[in-house]
């Protein structure tokens, strides 16, 4: 199962690497830009994750994601450090057919299984730094992103806090921080995974969530 509850808000931040919103062709964002998911699209490593019938294929974001362990309202920068319970690995699969036909993502970002997350909640205390992480994903065991999390735009801590002034966070709430640049749709020609390619998101001090393309 994944490590978080079946009540978790799952929030996601678009466009939170300079390097991704370069590639993009997009402004950096003035305050983080949060789009949500849904907790029953999360899933563990090695889960089979299906391609949606009418998409060609599925893109891949790695991400470090947060995971919340105290209630957090209208937080400090202190506060938000203070709520976070630890850290693991994300792949923002996305559906980009349907992401990209409309100005709302919720759709595209909410395909069958597309949240992998795991394999292991590393806590703060045991992590304590993680401004200067290694992230790298992989496509059948080619690196297709490499980036330290130091190119983040928001920091945890600031998205946290950011958030927790509109919403009160709860425990088991995941922040999923963002992808760097190196995602398929954006390559010439643009790349897309299909059924029987293996993607894996690896983190250093973290480990690797692994998952095939069904």
């Amino acid at each position: 199962m994944p490590p978080v509850p079946v009540t978790a808000r799952v929030l996601c931040v678009g466009l939170n690497y300079r390097s991704h919103a370069a590639e993009a062709n997009e402004a950096l964002p003035a305050a983080p830009n949060l789009f949500a998911r849904w907790a029953n699209t999360l899933v563990v490593a090695d889960t089979p994750v299906p391609v949606p019938p009418r998409e060609e294929g599925l893109d891949w974001e790695g991400e470090l994601a947060v995971v919340v362990g105290r209630p957090l309202r209208n937080g400090t920068l202190e506060q938000a450090r203070e709520a976070i319970l630890g850290y693991t690995c994300f792949n923002d699969l996305s559906a980009r057919t349907f992401q990209l036909a409309v100005s709302q993502w919720a759709l595209g970002k909410n395909a069958d299984c597309s949240g992998p997350i795991g394999p292991v909640i590393v806590t703060r205390d045991e992590l304590p730094d993680v401004d200067s992480l290694l992230l790298e994903t992989r496509v059948n065991d080619e690196t297709v992103q490499s980036a330290k999390t130091d190119q983040m735009i928001f920091k945890p801590d600031d998205v946290l806090a950011y958030a927790s002034g509109c919403l009160t966070l709860q425990p088991g709430d995941v922040l999923a921080t963002g992808t760097p640049e190196g995602v398929g749709f954006l390559r010439t020609p643009p790349r897309l995974l299909h059924a029987g390619d293996t993607v894996e998101v690896e983190i250093e001090s973290i480990g690797v969530l692994r998952n095939p393309i069904a």
